[in-house]
């Protein structure tokens, strides 16, 4: 078939159901609406009009048969179908793309005329991509997480960052450290904002050559001059007291080697969004969504949530939107829409400057920048839930920071005191924990702690911890 320019598509297929009209091709049937003159008649009791109708609409539409009881006629049109949108997006919300696909067939199938929202298939596409890109990622699949990235363009963006980070993670574990700094530079390039820039470039230092750093400090002092203060603060931070200007080449940190390795833990993502996500100068109020976007988030329907308050046009509408991108990993956008709110403080209503400040905290921390998580929550008095809430994931980072960094006494240290806030210590972090005591010497504590995790549960982890701690 001879494939039509778009821009002649048009008249084409107007030609086409001109042609098909002439020659029998289309139904000739009469629909409801065609019959509403010989109704009028009916109900009127005019017969002869009735009957002129009648030879008219035979001449009109030769397939149509009227009924042998013309009254029949009268009686109310089919109850149209339709189509249940909810059950769709909450197939999407449950991230059941295979169902939501088939109910969206279904639908197209079943009702004439009926196709889904264009935000519904934005959702969907948007979702289906990153649950793939962030499958890749946890099984450290760089092939296929490189190739998700590649045909899926619409989660590599400012609105995503956290994926442009993880994608270079992955070119660095298939061997491409050249891909990985393009990744960085771009994201350097487009993410303009210091908050983005600053995760971006002390990742990017850690496969960075000096002069390849040094260049990506050139790249972001000329997308965001006004940073300038911060990105040196940053470059002497990253290379042990040197400048932006004068860089010197920064050798690799030395890795310690742990005596016994647990598995590594899995990556996860935090969707992020552009500084330009909503103006910065919003009324307090008007927007006229707000309830209905505070419902969708009372519901946990997340992502129907950020489809409604799209572009918002009211403090209190970003507010709420800010919950919704928080709970549906998107951090970024989450911390932006917090910060606006936080400073508008309580003329949103009560408490919502101590809510908001406490969501910036959730978000700095999403993103694993724990230290400015915790900086934002001590300086506001949150409650008691809110206040317990931080300080576990605080200590939880930390302490996993500290294991990494071989630093197991601190990490001992910070798991302790998670556990004395928490009441408990989540299954892996206390073998992270036991691995500490092994790797510092502790054998005897790290063997009872084992002992304890295996008979709880016994896996091939706390077999293996067993093995090491009871030595050769």
């Amino acid at each position: 078939m001879t494939s039509i320019p778009p821009k002649f598509r048009p008249l084409a297929l107007a030609g086409f159901l001109f042609a098909a009209s002439a020659t029998g091709l289309m139904a000739q049937t009469a629909s409801y609406d065609d019959l509403r003159a010989l109704r009028y008649y009916l109900t009127q009791n005019d017969g002869p009009a009735a009957q002129a109708e009648l030879r008219r609409l035979r001449g009109a539409f030769p397939d149509w048969r009227p009924p042998s009881d013309l009254n029949q006629l009268l009686a109310a049109p089919p109850a149209a179908a339709a189509v249940d949108e909810a059950a769709i997006w909450r197939r999407i919300e449950a991230r059941d793309y295979v169902t939501a696909r088939r109910l969206i067939d279904d639908g197209r199938a079943r009702v004439a005329g009926w196709t889904p929202p264009s935000d519904m298939l934005r959702v969907l596409e948007m979702n289906e991509a990153q649950s793939s890109f962030d499958a890749a990622v946890a099984s450290r699949d760089a092939g296929q997480a490189i190739a998700v990235a590649r045909r899926s363009p619409q989660i590599m963006t400012c609105e995503r960052i956290n994926n442009a980070w993880l994608l270079a993670d992955m070119y660095v574990l298939a061997g491409q450290v050249p891909a990985a700094l393009t990744t960085y530079r771009n994201s350097v390039q487009s993410c303009t904002s210091f908050s983005q820039m600053q995760p971006t470039l002390q990742k990017a230092s850690a496969v960075a050559s000096g002069p390849q750093l040094r260049e990506l400090f050139a790249v972001a002092r000329a997308a965001n001059s006004g940073a300038s203060a911060q990105l040196d603060a940053l470059y002497a931070e990253l290379t042990g007291g040197g400048t932006a200007a004068a860089p010197q080449a920064a050798a690799p940190a030395p890795q310690r080697q742990a005596a016994a390795q647990p598995a590594p833990m899995p990556q996860t993502s935090a969707p992020a969004v552009p500084q330009t996500a909503a103006p910065t100068n919003l009324p307090l109020q008007g927007d006229p969504r707000l309830a209905e976007v505070r419902r969708l988030k009372e519901q946990e329907q997340f992502a129907r949530c950020l489809a409604s308050s799209a572009a918002p046009r009211s403090l209190d509408v970003l507010y709420e939107r800010s919950w919704c991108a928080y709970s549906h990993d998107r951090p970024t956008e989450a911390l932006f829409g917090f910060q606006q709110a936080a400073r508008a403080g309580d003329r949103l209503g009560p408490n919502v400057g101590r809510d908001a400040t406490f969501g910036m905290a959730l978000s700095y921390l999403s993103m694993n920048m724990t230290e400015q998580g915790a900086q934002v929550a001590s300086q506001v008095n949150l409650d008691p839930t809110q206040r317990r809430e931080i300080e576990s994931i605080v200590l939880d980072q930390r302490g996993v920071r500290a294991y990494r960094l071989g630093d197991y006494g601190h990490a001992i240290g910070y798991f302790n005191a998670l556990e004395q806030v928490n009441g408990s210590l989540r299954r892996d972090l206390a073998m992270l924990r036991a691995y500490a005591y092994l790797n510092s010497g502790q054998r005897g504590v790290a063997l009872e702690q084992f002992e304890r995790l295996h008979s709880q549960l016994a896996t091939a982890e706390t077999r293996q911890g067993l093995n090491a701690s009871r030595g050769p």
